[in-house]
């Protein structure tokens, strides 16, 4: 089955771009793109890019901009935050003046056992996680959420399972306990618009 990865992004940056890391000779920058939903609420992403796509379009702190790219995932072995770390990796940027936009489509095979459990409220909720295969033997591993029935729909799903979804690119903060120690942190994740189980070709 093949893996699909495209994520399109409409946002405000937050902060200016600092270097990230260097890879196969490539200098990364990061930022934060903040992206309004049509609640009001603001998620908070992560964007990689290239020095050489911002030396195209350089970005400014509280200016708007459409992004192009796909939601990569990492191990975080720092011991410091979340260990599985989610980036929205840039591959086109451009000027925008408009509504937010956050759209994902994913195509990939679910890796983990799905988990049914209901909030609070007692609304239906399922945890995902699906793996995207990338080039040269490499894959993205991308916690995914659904609500009420696509939520049961997803909870019957199993490992190896090829899924495909649409959905959006979220930030929660939420407070980790340590012993005695509080310490709040941001999780992202994919939320689930539409998902469906794909035969294997």
């Amino acid at each position: 089955m093949d893996s699909k990865n495209q994520a399109f992004l409409r946002g405000r940056v937050g902060a200016a771009p600092h270097v990230s890391h260097l890879n196969h000779g490539v200098i990364y920058y990061q930022f934060p793109l903040e992206v309004e939903r049509l609640s009001g609420a603001v998620d908070t992403l992560n964007i990689l890019a290239p020095q050489g796509l911002l030396e195209a379009c350089p970005v400014t702190v509280g200016e708007e901009y459409e992004l192009t790219g796909e939601v990569r995932s990492y191990n975080n072995r720092s011991g410091v935050g979340s260990r599985l770390v989610i980036t929205f990796l840039a591959r086109t940027i451009a000027p925008w003046w408009g509504e937010h936009a956050n759209q994902l489509e994913l195509s990939g095979v679910l890796c983990k056992p799905p988990v049914v459990r209901r909030t609070p409220l007692g609304r239906e909720i399922c945890d995902l996680l699906l793996a995207v295969n990338r080039r040269y033997g490499r894959a993205d591993y991308l916690p995914c959420i659904a609500w009420g029935a696509l939520a049961r729909y997803c909870g019957e799903l199993t490992v190896g399972d090829g899924v495909r979804l649409t959905g959006r690119l979220q930030s929660r903060t939420y407070r980790k306990v340590e012993g005695e120690r509080q310490e709040e942190r941001v999780a992202y994740e994919v939320s689930v618009a539409e998902a469906e189980k794909r035969e294997r070709e």
